[in-house]
């Protein structure tokens, strides 16, 4: 217990690291969103989360930072995000009769992780990965999916190089996703654009306004309401997207990486 204190002391006193990252945070902020029109109807918006860890990742192969340093930078991503849980915390409050009200409807709403995790993980299996499936394919992968796994599991662990993996590609490639897919899924009939509106609030901040800056693209004149529509769903997404996580679609993720894996080690 004593080593584990002298070394987080010594993480919080590595400057060099904490200006590295203050100095990466306010060039982000200073770029801002850049949004990329490749049509009158898609727009790919670009995200200062972007900037800064592609910045990151530059400042480790220009060797200003090195492998110590990017060691402790991942011992302190549990730290950093819990200010975001704890705001997501005074989100449930105030949304929480809300909530209730939605009932079968966000329930069922959250519950289509599950599709994604029948899926991914047997695929993945079947490409060589292990572990780091738990991590891979509960979930989206966001800021809260990453405190729940580094908590239970450790970042260090498979599960939590898991969830880092999909968090980053979630940050390079989820809004470009988003903003691509959005224009063209709006030609499926039958679905008003209320509908595509509170699916636009995935649980990402950055991946909400993607789909929902692309979305008021295609339709100008409801601008106001599909932005409306997707903050409520980002909100109730946000306020029971942890809960569900804790509860149903992290342990139903390790139970089936169990099962596909002791089946794997029956036929070998």
């Amino acid at each position: 217990m004593e080593k584990e204190s002298r070394n987080t002391k010594v993480r919080f006193i590595d400057f060099k690291l904490m200006i590295i990252g203050f100095i990466i945070t306010v060039i982000s902020e200073l770029i801002g969103v850049k949004n990329i029109a490749l049509s009158s109807k898609i727009v790919i918006a670009l995200f200062p989360m972007l900037f800064s860890m592609i910045l990151g990742m530059i400042s480790y192969f220009v060797k200003i930072t090195d492998q110590k340093q990017s060691e402790e930078a991942g011992n302190l991503i549990v730290i950093a995000i819990l200010p975001l849980i704890a705001k997501l915390g005074t989100m449930i409050g105030p949304s929480l009769s809300e909530v209730l009200s939605m009932g079968l409807a966000l329930a069922l709403q959250e519950l289509g992780h599950i599709g994604s995790i029948l899926i991914a993980l047997p695929v993945g299996y079947k490409l060589g990965m292990k572990r780091e499936l738990v991590g891979l394919t509960h979930s989206i992968g966001r800021e809260a999916n990453v405190s729940l796994v580094a908590e239970k599991f450790g970042i260090d662990s498979p599960e939590g190089r898991g969830v880092m993996t999909i968090y980053v590609v979630g940050t390079l490639l989820g809004t470009l996703f988003y903003g691509l897919v959005m224009p063209i899924f709006t030609l499926i009939p039958f679905i008003h654009v209320e509908s595509w509106a509170m699916a636009c609030g995935v649980g990402s901040g950055s991946m909400m306004a993607a789909a929902s800056g692309a979305l008021a693209n295609v339709f100008p004149e409801r601008a106001n309401d599909i932005i409306a529509y997707a903050g409520a769903s980002q909100v109730l997404t946000t306020a029971t997207g942890l809960l569900m996580s804790i509860l149903v679609l992290l342990p139903i993720t390790e139970r089936l990486y169990k099962f596909v894996d002791s089946k794997n080690g029956e036929v070998n």
